[in-house]
């Protein structure tokens, strides 16, 4: 049997490895649908298949506490995610997975401000080693990729980056509510729809007419982009701080660099294996 704390990093493992798989396949739908109607439809699906798990498991049960909080993540979310999208319309995949994934450094930063969580020397050297293992993975010291995409893609998914720290600090509290998770993330699903409903009306408009391509990349992210490993991650974070949460998900640029390379034609050298390893050193050193 597995204890908790090593139930808890494979747990994050996986959510890593189906939040990699979102890089580019948000980046191949982007091709069929515009980034707002995208980002809308994902999160719209999301909600209602949370609300379909929720009532199959529980009924219609919403008694749980930091209701505001949950508020505060949601609108959160939905913001970074807005980010996100429209970040990627003008950088590409394995950029955008850079400079969303130094969210681990801002993690670190917030966590002793925060939660007063002290980071040791095991924490800070794993951060450390992983910052440099993101870079190699994602750019292979190809500096010329990096002036690829405008400034303000760039800076977008960076603030979205910044979003996320911020997102994955203030769960800890939502992943130790125990029996109320489901609702929780239901709530908070429907929250992340607010700063996203500006763009119902013309997401509705052209829904019926998007190709099988857009649904598919909907379908996937709503459902093995966010539902599945947000849960999973919810349930690793109940025993893992943030910190060390973070640094395991990088499992994800792992996955999102190779996944590009294969698919969407860029390039994985030596020099990104190198990268890989020492991310994969940084999750030991942590975990």
């Amino acid at each position: 049997m597995l204890d908790n704390r090593k139930k808890a990093v494979l747990l994050t493992v996986i959510a890593g490895f189906l939040w990699g798989t979102s890089f580019p396949a948000i980046k191949i739908g982007l091709e069929y649908i515009d980034a707002f109607t995208f980002v809308f439809l994902r999160f719209l699906i999301a909600s209602l298949v949370m609300f379909a798990v929720l009532l199959i498991k529980q009924g219609f049960q919403f008694n749980f506490s930091q209701k505001r909080l949950i508020l505060f993540l949601g609108v959160f979310n939905g913001v970074a995610y807005l980010m996100e999208y429209v970040g990627m319309v003008y950088t590409t995949a394995s950029k955008s997975s850079l400079l969303i994934n130094l969210s681990a450094v801002w993690v670190a930063l917030l966590c002793p401000v925060v939660l007063k969580e002290r980071l040791g020397t095991k924490k800070t050297l794993g951060v450390t080693v992983s910052l440099l293992g993101v870079f190699l993975t994602t750019t292979n010291l190809n500096f010329t990729e990096l002036s690829e995409g405008s400034i303000v893609g760039d800076l977008l998914v960076v603030g979205a980056g910044v979003a996320w720290a911020v997102f994955m600090v203030y769960n800890k509290p939502v992943a130790e509510s125990g029996k109320s998770l489901l609702p929780a993330m239901t709530l908070l699903l429907v929250c992340t729809l607010l700063p996203l409903l500006p763009f119902a009306p013309s997401s509705a408009a052209v829904a019926l007419s998007l190709p099988l391509q857009a649904w598919l990349a909907i379908f996937y992210t709503a459902i093995l982009c966010w539902v599945v490993p947000y849960y999973l991650w919810l349930k690793g974070l109940k025993h893992l701080s943030p910190v060390t949460s973070a640094i395991v998900l990088l499992t994800e640029i792992v996955v999102a660099v190779t996944i590009s390379t294969l698919f969407l034609g860029e390039i994985f050298t030596l020099i990104s294996g190198v990268g890989a390893v020492l991310i994969i050193i940084a999750i030991l050193l942590v975990s």
